[in-house]
C-alpha cells in the first residue's frame, strides 16, 4: 500500500480503543500505543466500560480521562433505551446476539444477569460508535471488554481486534470464551511468544494465523531518563499493585532472609492494593519496619524517580504477562530480579541482565538480593548496558507502532 493511499484510509478512518477500565495507573502502554497511532495519523477514540477506582494522578491520565468515554457513566437508563433500540432496528442482529450471551452466560461464573447488562454495555456502544462513524474497535484485554466487544461485532456495523496480555485470560480461557473472542477478531495481538502460545491452546487451528506478536513498548520518558547505578545505593524497588499474583509475601520472606545473614539493603513497595494489610502485618511482625517502605499508588514520574534512585527492581510474581515495569526499569539502566515464568524470560537473561527466581522460592529471592547488593561496579554496567539494548530494541514504540498500523489498514483498507 503506497503512502498516499495509507494517508487515504487513515483519514476516512476512525479507530476506537475499548478496554474495562481506562485510564488506569498500570495502563500507561495503552495511552502510549494510542497516542503513538494518532501520531500515525489514525483518528482515536477512547472507551472504557467503567472508571478506574482510584482518581487519575499522572497529568496525562487526567488528560486521557477528559477524552474517554465511560459506559457506566452513562446511566442504566441510557443503557436500557440503547438496547431496545438495538433490538427494534436491527432485530435479527439482536437476536443472535442474545443467543451469543447467552452461550456466554452458559460458561462463565458471572451468570446471565451479568452477561445481559454486557449485552446493554454493548448496544449502547454501538449506538455512540454509529453516532461517531467508527468502524473498528481494538480492545486491550480478552476478559469483560472483549465479551462486549464480540455482542457488539453480533450487533453489526463494525469490526473488531484485541490485545491478549495474560495472565488473567489463561486462567480462565473456557469461562472467558477466549477461543470464541479469537474468532471474531480481525487480527490478535498477543505481547509476548509465550502469550501468542497460551492463545494457540485456545484458538481454532484456522485462527492462528491472526495471531500476531505486538510487544508493549516504553516511552521516551523512561529510554532518554536512563542514569548509571549509584554503587552507594542500598534501595530495592519493587512496583506493583498489592495482590496475589504478585509474590510479595515470598519477596518480603527471601528480603527479611538476605537482611538476616547481613544484607544492607531497603525495600520499597511501590503501589498499593487489597493485600496491604498482610503486607503491612508481616514487616511489623518481622520488625522491618526501618526497612521496608510502602508508598501506596504513585505518578509515573515517580515510579521513574525511585527506580533511578534504586540499585535494582524485585519482581517475584506468580503470575504474569509480560511486566512493563521490568521493562521500564531496564530502560531506566537498572537491573532486574523476577520469576521464570510467562514472557519475563524472553526479557530478562539469568545472569546476563539480571536474575530469575523459581516462583514462590523465598531463598531463591535471597540469594538474587544478596547477589544484587555484592555485584560489582563493573559487571552491574554490563548487565545494564545487556537490559537496555535490550529493551530499546524489542519494545521500540515506534517498530511495534508499524506493526499495529500496518494491521489496522489491513482491517480498515479492505472495508
Amino acid at each position: 500500500m503506497s503512502g498516499g493511499s495509507r494517508s487515504d484510509v487513515k483519514r476516512r478512518c476512525r479507530l476506537a480503543y475499548l478496554t474495562n477500565q481506562y485510564p488506569a495507573v498500570s495502563h500507561t502502554f495503552i495511552r502510549r500505543e494510542i497516542r503513538e497511532m494518532e501520531r500515525r495519523g489514525f483518528e482515536v477514540h477512547r472507551f472504557a466500560i467503567r472508571r478506574a477506582a482510584a482518581a487519575p494522578v499522572d497529568p496525562a491520565d487526567v488528560e486521557e480521562f477528559g477524552k474517554t468515554w465511560h459506559v457506566l457513566s452513562q446511566g442504566w437508563g441510557k443503557l436500557i433505551r440503547a438496547t431496545f433500540g438495538e433490538a427494534v432496528r436491527r432485530p435479527v442482529n439482536f437476536c443472535r446476539a442474545a443467543r451469543v450471551m447467552v452461550r456466554l452466560a452458559s460458561r462463565s461464573d458471572r451468570g446471565l444477569l451479568r452477561h445481559a447488562a454486557y449485552l446493554a454495555e454493548a448496544a449502547a456502544l454501538t449506538a455512540e460508535f454509529r453516532r461517531r462513524g467508527i468502524h473498528h474497535v481494538h480492545i486491550h484485554f480478552g476478559t469483560n471488554a472483549a465479551a462486549v466487544g464480540l455482542l457488539m461485532r453480533t450487533l453489526g456495523g463494525l469490526t473488531m481486534s484485541m490485545t491478549v496480555h495474560g495472565p488473567d485470560e489463561f486462567d480462565a480461557p473456557v469461562g472467558l470464551s477466549l477461543g470464541d473472542k479469537v474468532a471474531v477478531s480481525e487480527f490478535v495481538c498477543a505481547i509476548s511468544d509465550f502469550c501468542r502460545s497460551q492463545v494457540f491452546r485456545w484458538a481454532a487451528p484456522r485462527d492462528w494465523g491472526k495471531v500476531k506478536v505486538i510487544r508493549c513498548t516504553v516511552g521516551e520518558a523512561y529510554a532518554n531518563a536512563a542514569a548509571p547505578v549509584d554503587p552507594g545505593s542500598r534501595e530495592l524497588v519493587c512496583v506493583g499493585r498489592l495482590n496475589a499474583q504478585k509474590g510479595h509475601r515470598v519477596l518480603l520472606e527471601g528480603f527479611a532472609l538476605a537482611v538476616t545473614s547481613g544484607v544492607d539493603a531497603k525495600l520499597v513497595l511501590c503501589g498499593d492494593g487489597e493485600l496491604r494489610p498482610d503486607v503491612e502485618a508481616f514487616i511489623r511482625e518481622h520488625g522491618l519496619g526501618e526497612r521496608v517502605e510502602i508508598t501506596g499508588w504513585v505518578d509515573e514520574a515517580e515510579v521513574r524517580r525511585r527506580l533511578l534512585r534504586s540499585r535494582g527492581l524485585v519482581l517475584p510474581s506468580f503470575a504474569e504477562g509480560l511486566p512493563m515495569v521490568i521493562m521500564e526499569a531496564f530502560a531506566l539502566g537498572r537491573p532486574v530480579i523476577s520469576t521464570r515464568i510467562a514472557g519475563v524470560p524472553e526479557l530478562v537473561e539469568d545472569g546476563v541482565s539480571g536474575w530469575l527466581v523459581t516462583p514462590g522460592r523465598a531463598d531463591q529471592v535471597a540469594d538474587a538480593i544478596r547477589q544484587l547488593m555484592s555485584c560489582s561496579t563493573a559487571r552491574l554496567e554490563e548487565m545494564v548496558r545487556i537490559g537496555r539494548q535490550a529493551v530499546l530494541e524489542r519494545h521500540n514504540t515506534v517498530i511495534e507502532g508499524e506493526k499495529l498500523e500496518r494491521l489496522f489498514l489491513s482491517v480498515v483498507g479492505a472495508s
